[in-house]
């Protein structure tokens, strides 16, 4: 007979699985944001170089790839952290991602106008997430 236990994660190792996930996610919206960006309307591409055209455009980007591999990261590390830490925690890493992705880092590394509804709305997710994890 196999014994399996689970794992249980201490504080340190929740929090560090949390703040890997949202750092990832964080790293893969911004980069492949960035990317798309620096390679232009995709449309106007297409209609120029055809839909190989497009897709040599986005794949021979190294931002927008990183993008893609931060993206994949956060996905195995959100799977590892809802395999070794209570669910809550898991969730938690994905909404606190919403903070620093939609406000810090759309402001900072896209230059984006962020609003005041939108700091206000990162705000109530992050206290949401307070509370739900007391």
């Amino acid at each position: 007979m196999i014994y399996v236990s689970h794992i249980h994660a201490g504080p340190i190792e929740t929090w560090a699985t949390i703040l890997t996930v949202a750092a990832t996610a964080v790293a893969g919206d911004v980069l492949t944001a960035g990317a798309m960006r620096r390679i232009g309307d995709l449309d106007r591409i297409r209609a120029k170089s055809g839909l190989g055209g497009a897709v040599r455009a986005v794949t021979s980007s190294p931002m927008f790839l990183l993008g893609v591999l931060s993206m994949a990261a956060s996905f195995f590390s959100l799977l590892f952290t809802l395999s070794n830490v209570e669910a809550l925690a898991g969730c938690s890493g994905q909404r606190i991602a919403y903070l620093p992705r939609h406000a810090f880092a759309a402001k900072l590394f896209l230059k984006e106008n962020v609003d005041r509804r939108r700091w206000l709305a990162a705000l109530f997710v992050c206290a949401g997430v307070f509370l739900l994890a007391k």
